[in-house]
């Protein structure tokens, strides 16, 4: 790197510094403020803080590891969530706007009533704080490691770093990011976003341009067949089969096996623990200004992290493939071009993207971390008659506490991708529970608590012990849902359901739709607010969009002509349906001097 790179991304850390010290105040009035940001997000706002989010520095490398070593198949470990993150736009976003909760923890206080609702809501907020959300932060902080050693930026300066100084480097930044995510809450967390995600996507775009402009590899058509060359298996292949001439068969060179693809779009977006939305999304749909605009947000979330960043990065992973065939670590083929073609001033701002996706996850992974730590354990638990100032500062001593943890999560892992999946591993088997608490009355806090520690004991021991360890992903994860399947439907079983007082008061609060809260319906005489059945429709056309708006760039790009027809096609079929269900019914007009009001 030169002077010049070095200057856009001193650049960018002043102004990221700058924004969010300056939204300070607004994040220094109450918890509500701190962690929710007084429930007043515009819709582009929180839609496009939730893409940042979900593009760390560690994605990617991520991508590069999963198309250099399973082909664009292996994708669907990711792809697969978008099925659920539809269902979010159109069944999940306005319930959890209606719920007014600050997080996901406090809505079991919310659902459910006694003793064990109170352990759920502390099991809860401690694992979704701590373990889990350290690991996420962990893995992110090894991604920033493998891109500073990549970069070789402390030779830049005429230093050869040991692995603690890249650590320490990277851990430098981290504290970067908590002085802006600590002062200034949710607030300086997502206005950052917003600049940190236009940059992360010009630094995806300008390293897939300026590699394909190289002679290396002029262009698409020079390479589809090197990558082809490059590799044995179907590393093009969208799906691990093909239709042809003996019909329907499983691809024996696709990178990933039948039962791994199987469960990905047939249990992995339902089994796990965000099913019903996700942690660091709920909260921005219940910050966002009301249902409505949770709905958008949802839209644009997915519009931005299937269809328009999927193809740069995989663009990207191929052209590495060509360039770098003989790559040990397939992740670090990215930085590797990086360094290789781009050219200077373009080079720092790539790096400042890179850097920009760091701080936008982390971020928000810190602020929350803190929200479960100060708002369902703190104030829940520990001081309930705290002021809202005493709120504000244990929210920031608890990002200090979450980042801390984070970096020594950091520390000890070692490779992105299997990280990413010991975090997928320990968050599966509770899904169906959450899903089914907004529809069934008989779920009961029991069933979600046995869910929730079955799922992080179960995925844990199959992922990281050696003698239990299952090595297939699609099998682990078929395993993890039954087995936790088998032990919450025990416990539901087994323990009483929750009183009518409390599934009350939910129903008045969310008021869910469906023919699980029929008595709830009759007790109160409050019809749902929700047309379940048309949001179902609208479900499946919206997933028929997304999907086949995502293939057709991406089969007309990589010059699959027929696979690019076949899913524009069905992109505008369910864009037309998408349509139709969306209209507006026309009320009768009234009958003048019948219908007229007293």
């Amino acid at each position: 790197m030169q002077l010049i790179d070095w200057l856009i991304v001193l650049l960018y850390l002043v102004f990221s510094l700058s924004v969010g010290l300056y939204l300070s105040r607004k994040g220094s009035k109450s918890m509500v403020d701190f962690f929710v940001s007084g429930r007043s997000l515009p819709w582009w706002l929180a839609g496009s803080s939730m893409a940042a989010t979900t593009f760390s520095i560690d994605t990617p490398l991520y991508i590069a590891g999963i198309v250099g070593n399973r082909g664009i198949a292996g994708n669907w470990e990711w792809w697969s969530f978008g099925i659920s993150h539809i269902i979010m736009v159109y069944i999940f976003a306005k319930m959890w706007r209606r719920s007014e909760v600050i997080t996901d923890a406090e809505l079991t206080e919310v659902r459910y009533g006694g003793k064990t609702a109170a352990v759920l809501r502390a099991s809860k907020a401690f694992l979704f704080a701590v373990p889990i959300n350290c690991i996420g932060i962990g893995y992110a902080m090894l991604a920033a490691v493998k891109v500073v050693d990549a970069l070789q930026i402390w030779q830049g300066f005429g230093i050869e770093p040991g692995q603690n100084l890249k650590f320490l480097s990277v851990l430098g930044i981290s504290f970067f990011v908590l002085i802006y995510a600590g002062f200034a809450g949710l607030w300086g967390v997502v206005a950052t976003d917003f600049f940190q995600l236009v940059l992360a996507i010009l630094g995806a775009v300008l390293v897939a341009f300026f590699a394909l402009g190289s002679d290396r590899v002029p262009g698409i058509h020079a390479l589809i067949p090197a990558v082809q060359q490059a590799t044995k298996q179907d590393v093009l292949s969208f799906f691990p089969f093909s239709f042809g001439a003996g019909g329907f068969q499983w691809s024996e060179a696709a990178g990933i096996t039948s039962s791994t693809f199987l469960a990905y779009i047939g249990i992995q977006w339902w089994s796990w623990r965000r099913s019903d939305g996700g942690g660091e999304f709920i909260q921005r749909l219940i910050a966002a200004k009301d249902e409505a605009e949770a709905e958008k947000s949802a839209w644009l979330f997915n519009v931005l992290n299937y269809v328009v960043r999927t193809w740069p990065w995989i663009l990207v992973a191929l052209v590495a493939i060509a360039v770098y065939p003989d790559l040990q670590d397939k992740e670090l083929g990215y930085p590797k071009l990086m360094l290789d073609f781009l050219p200077p001033a373009v080079l720092g701002l790539v790096v400042a993207s890179l850097l920009a996706a760091f701080m936008s996850t982390v971020s928000t992974s810190i602020n929350w971390g803190a929200s479960f730590v100060t708002n369902d354990l703190y104030l829940r638990f520990f001081k309930p008659n705290a002021t809202q100032a005493e709120l504000v500062w244990a929210g920031r001593i608890s990002s200090l506490f979450v980042t801390a943890l984070g970096a020594v999560a950091a520390y000890f892992a070692q490779d992105v991708a299997t990280v990413f999946r010991l975090v997928i591993a320990i968050g599966t088997g509770s899904g169906l529970v959450l899903i089914l608490r907004w529809f069934w009355w008989r779920i009961n806090a029991a069933a979600e608590l046995t869910a929730i520690l079955g799922g992080f004991v179960v995925g844990l021991t199959t992922s990281v012990v050696p003698a239990l360890q299952i090595q297939d992903f699609g099998l682990r994860l078929t395993f993890i849902t039954v087995t936790v399947g088998i032990m919450w439907i025990a416990a539901m079983l087994l323990t009483p359901a929750e009183s009518d007082d409390t599934l009350d008061e939910f129903y008045r609060r969310v008021r869910p739709a469906g023919p699980g809260w029929k008595r709830q319906r009759d007790r109160t005489g409050l019809e749902p607010v929700q047309d379940l059945a048309t949001d179902l429709k609208r479900v499946l056309a919206a997933i028929v969009l997304m999907f086949g708006s995502m293939f057709a760039i991406g089969g007309f790009l990589l010059l699959q002509p027929l696979t690019g027809w076949v899913s524009l096609t069905a992109a505008v079929v369910g864009w037309m349906c998408l349509r139709q269900l969306n209209k507006s019914k026309v009320l009768p007009m009234p009958r003048p001097g019948l219908d007229d009001v007293d």
